[in-house]
């Protein structure tokens, strides 16, 4: 008979995600993830598999929290505008708050690994394409309420903001000016008319 795990998988794999956010995927090692998730080595091969089952699995759970987390910021907001602003900026600050040098887990997967790993890339590219289109149901309502002009193409404008939020995201691992970025993410937000 098998014996109970005796550790929270989701609380082990949330602490990974975290140290792989932190530290990228070259750079954590299998000690690393068993000290970070207080488990030994045969929980963590056991339970994840190997290191790089592992961090699918964290990337995973940080693009789902990550959307479901941009999808309510964004419905909240009281206009289009304010969305789009409040989300770009809540790309300076983190979600925490803090280490908006740990940028965007699904952004800092696609510049170190996509290149050479196809099913990296292709998740990257499907969370960028989903958070679009979080923007472009923003932009439409927008569009909808009258806000913003009947002339402008959501899907378009939803493609730019995304763009625009893999930059930042990439930008902020530089730990740069904080007004020069804040006065960039203002003059995208004033774009929208």
């Amino acid at each position: 008979m098998a014996r109970p795990r005796e550790f929270d998988e989701q609380q082990a794999l949330l602490k990974a995600m975290h140290l792989f956010w932190q530290k990228g995927y070259e750079a954590t090692s299998i000690s690393d993830l068993t000290a970070a998730m207080g488990i030994q080595r045969p929980s963590l091969y056991g339970t994840f598999g190997d290191k790089e089952e592992l961090f699918h699995a964290a990337l995973r759970k940080y693009a789902d929290l990550s959307l479901v987390y941009i999808g309510s910021k964004l419905r909240a907001a009281p206009s289009a505008r304010e969305a789009v602003r409040l989300y770009l900026l809540g790309i300076t600050n983190n979600e925490d708050g803090k280490h908006p040098e740990w940028g965007c887990l699904c952004v800092n997967t696609l510049t170190e690994m996509a290149a050479r790993n196809a099913s990296l890339a292709q998740f990257t590219s499907e969370f960028q394409w989903r958070l679009s289109e979080l923007l472009r149901e923003t932009i439409q309502e927008g569009i909808s309420s009258g806000e913003l002009s009947d002339e402008l193409n959501a899907a378009s404008v939803a493609s730019a903001l995304t763009i625009s939020a893999v930059g930042i995201s990439v930008m902020m691992k530089a730990q740069p000016d904080r007004n020069v970025v804040e006065g960039a993410i203002e003059q995208l937000v004033h774009l929208l008319k």
